[in-house]
């Protein structure tokens, strides 16, 4: 699971999804021009497929199961999951399918289930959609235990990343994981994320203020899409490796102090 799920957002209408090739690249980057000043338009979502992997739209109509599996998971997710340090952990579903659809529809968020064969696997979320200068987003995802190790996680997000890329025009796509998620760390490593940095207590996950690792690509980097370059095995061996300076501080809690009332 990537951090900070429960802060992103989006909604739209369905569509079918295509991976980009190279001659059509060009294509897709100029038809999508156009979107990088849009930042109060509601964002069309489309369902995206690849083999048994589905990304469709969050429902309101999904609150319910959405529900039942986390509850089911608590245990494989619960010390993954972002958390407000002024609120206790809540489990309305339908409340936080509305902050997304709410989020969506500002432009900054796009939200999707996620399926496979057939059946709610989990979520990843598209937020802090920024255009103009930045055309950046940030992705936060989670799939349930008895799902592992069926390539869901990878495949999801590259078909969201190659879709904000290649269709909303979107430069950058970020992604934070903490030190401890060696899961979520073998996604970015298979899909080429470049590792960036180690950021101090970062997201507030399971309790706490936590570190994390952030990995970053940009569309620039790539000739054929982020799926393409997976499937073919093209993707660079070390891009996500995290720094040995880094892993080791990451060992050591950043010092800090009680923080007075001014």
């Amino acid at each position: 699971m990537a951090e900070g799920l429960r802060e992103q957002a989006g909604l739209g209408q369905t569509g079918q999804s295509k991976h980009p090739h190279t001659h059509g690249v060009a294509g897709c980057r100029a038809r999508a021009a156009h979107e990088q000043n849009r930042s109060h338009v509601s964002l069309a979502i489309p369902t995206l497929r690849e083999g048994l992997v589905t990304l469709r739209p969050v429902r309101l109509r999904d609150a319910r199961v959405l529900e039942g599996e986390l509850l089911d998971n608590r245990s494989w997710l619960r010390k993954w999951e972002a958390t407000n340090p002024h609120a206790p952990v809540s489990f309305d579903s339908r409340a936080s399918i509305r902050g997304l659809l709410a989020h969506s529809r500002a432009g900054h968020g796009l939200p999707f289930i996620v399926e496979y064969d057939g059946q709610l696997a989990g979520q990843l979320n598209v937020s802090s959609v920024t255009w103009g200068s930045l055309s950046s987003a940030t992705m936060g995802y989670w799939v349930g235990e008895r799902f592992a190790g069926k390539s869901v996680t990878p495949t999801a997000v590259a078909l969201a990343t190659d879709y904000c890329f290649y269709q909303l025009g979107l430069h950058r796509m970020e992604i934070c994981i903490r030190p401890e998620n060696a899961a979520s760390l073998r996604v970015v490593e298979k899909l080429g994320f470049r590792y960036e940095g180690l950021r101090r207590r970062f997201i507030h996950i399971n309790g706490d203020w936590r570190d994390h690792f952030c990995f970053g690509l940009v569309a620039e980097e790539l000739d054929q899409g982020v799926m393409r370059r997976w499937k073919e095995g093209r993707v660079p061996a070390d891009a996500a490796r995290v720094s040995a300076v880094d892993l080791e501080s990451s060992l050591r809690p950043l010092p800090v102090k009680a923080r007075s009332t001014l």
